[in-house]
């Protein structure tokens, strides 16, 4: 299990944590996901709040099939083409990552960036997962 660090001389952190101790078996590194589905066609055109659905379920996917859970992701990595739309769509998007960790927030990183890969993608995530199996 891994435990969350958020010392009380930082500020209390939202929607992420401070740290992440990771003691496990396993390590999992996940490559950079955006919105393709299984078919590579990229769902969410224009819509980040469906992009970032569609890359945290290849994300879940992915880990699924190493026997894992999103839960054991220790760090994630956001890129975002605009992150003023990210903010727009904060509440959307919060509902969206609840969906897939609940109440658990590993530590966490949101990177604006000029160009993805993918010219279309407005998102891409990427992650490490540590596994006590």
């Amino acid at each position: 299990m891994n435990r969350i660090i958020n010392p009380k001389s930082l500020v209390v952190p939202s929607g992420y944590s401070h740290g992440v101790e990771a003691d496990g078996k396993r390590t999992i590194y996940l490559a950079g996901q955006v919105a393709f589905d299984r078919q590579g066609t990229l769902v969410g055109d224009s819509d980040i709040v469906k992009q970032f659905d569609q890359a945290l379920s290849n994300v879940q996917e992915t880990l699924r099939a190493a026997r894992a859970e999103m839960t054991d992701i220790a760090k994630l990595l956001i890129f975002v083409k605009d992150k003023r739309l990210y903010r727009e769509h904060l509440k959307e998007i919060g509902a969206v990552y609840r969906n897939y960790f609940g109440k658990y927030f590993p530590a966490m990183s949101l990177v604006e960036v000029s160009a993805l890969f993918e010219d279309s993608a407005l998102i891409e995530i990427e992650g490490i997962a540590v596994v006590n199996e």
